[in-house]
């Protein structure tokens, strides 16, 4: 099972193992790492589960689609490596993936 190291906005990291198939989104939700709200529940129409990849990872989470594109512009502070967690689906490739928590989602 894929690592996935999430950091707070505080610095606090958060390292939980997660199948392969499962979202950013889900994986902070299923695990109790506040930060992510997901008040649509992963489809891709609110942003409260607006977070950031680390720039050495983003190669193997690929481009965000249009519609996420969107959605990314309702977040606070987005910046160049900004997803939102509902969009990114973990494969075992991403084993060590670094995501990063904003202050806030709204």
């Amino acid at each position: 099972m894929p690592l996935v190291n999430f950091f707070d906005h505080d610095g606090n990291q958060y390292e939980v193992n997660v199948e392969a198939g499962t979202t950013i989104m889900q994986a902070a939700i299923d695990n109790g790492i506040d930060g992510i709200a997901a008040e649509c529940g992963g489809a891709c129409s609110c942003a409260t589960c607006h977070c950031y990849i680390d720039e050495n990872w983003t190669e193997k989470t690929g481009e965000p689609s249009d519609i996420e594109k969107q959605m990314l512009e309702c977040a606070l502070d987005p910046q160049d490596n900004s997803r939102l967690g509902c969009q990114v689906e973990i494969t075992d490739e991403m084993d060590g993936i670094v995501v990063r928590l904003p202050e806030s989602q709204f």
